[in-house]
């Protein structure tokens, strides 16, 4: 049964760096993987795309539920994102982006449209889930929930490194800033808050590095007899 197939969480604040361990994980183990967050994040470029306010939640809502996705690996191991066939990988990865996401993800009615899109994902031999909300309500039975942080003034830096290596201007205090306002409003909205959830070994990858944090990461898979 699809609902027999063990799940691996992994949630946390954005620049945590989740989704570089997500993705190594799902393909250490051979598993499916879902990047929640670029669901949230391809809802609020759609919104772009399409004319559409953020702030108008029935509009913003119909996107979701009619949401035109399609992901893809790349030879070099990246995940590709489609919306109606065309690529917007690079546009949903920035800043604007990220806004976007968290934006669009405060609204109930958005998360209620893609609830059972992000648990379509659940397929044999098991899936790994990186976001915000995978071990408190989306997949609450999972066999493994973690939880990765790390203090938004890293976060900035990291992300801030990642924006100079790809040619972009941008401003550190600016990043710190908008990271903390994504905070607030990722803890604070309403319906599935940014918390870690009761049974989630939460890890603080403030100063460890990737693989640091993967061997963390491959200790409690084996713990749990997942490989």
């Amino acid at each position: 049964m699809v609902s027999d197939c063990p799940v691996i969480t992994i949630d946390g604040p954005s620049g945590a760096g989740k989704g570089t361990i997500s993705h190594l994980l799902a393909s250490t183990l051979g598993w499916h993987f879902l990047d929640s967050g670029a669901l949230y994040r391809v809802t609020g470029q759609a919104c772009l795309l399409e004319g559409v306010d953020w702030a108008d939640h029935d509009a913003v809502s119909r996107i979701a539920r009619g949401l035109n996705i399609e992901f893809r690996t790349a030879e070099s191991g990246e995940v590709l994102v489609a919306y109606k066939g065309v690529d917007v990988s690079r546009e949903i990865r920035t800043e604007s982006g990220g806004r976007g996401a968290s934006t669009v993800a405060a609204i109930p009615s958005v998360r209620a449209a893609l609830l059972l899109r992000q648990r379509e994902f659940r397929r044999p031999p098991g899936l790994v889930a990186d976001g915000r909300d995978m071990g408190t309500v989306v997949f609450a039975d999972a066999s493994l929930k973690l939880f990765l942080t790390a203090s938004a003034a890293e976060r900035a830096r990291r992300r801030y490194k990642q924006l100079i290596a790809k040619g972009e201007s941008v401003s550190l205090p600016r990043l710190l800033e908008d990271i903390e306002e994504r905070d607030a409003r990722d803890m604070q909205r309403s319906v599935s808050p940014l918390v870690p959830a009761e049974d989630a070994i939460v890890i603080d990858c403030s100063s460890s590095s990737i693989e640091q944090v993967f061997d963390l990461v491959m200790h409690e898979v084996k713990r749990k007899c997942l490989i």
